[in-house]
């Protein structure tokens, strides 16, 4: 949250504090898809929501 850093766990898993999962339908597969692209220069705020990545510039 707040950053465009990520971390890979599973499933089963919860994301280590400070991060939380993809929302559905805009997760990465690969490195340098659509979706890895976008995370970028995107995040998610406190609340869930998509904004623009402050670091993103």
């Amino acid at each position: 949250m707040g950053g465009t850093g990520s971390a890979c766990v599973s499933d089963e898993q919860e994301p280590p504090a400070g991060y939380v999962r993809y929302p559905a339908g805009k997760v990465p597969e690969q490195v340098g898809d659509k979706w890895d692209m976008y995370w970028h220069t995107h995040t998610l705020d406190k609340d869930g929501k998509i904004i623009d990545a402050p670091d993103a510039g």
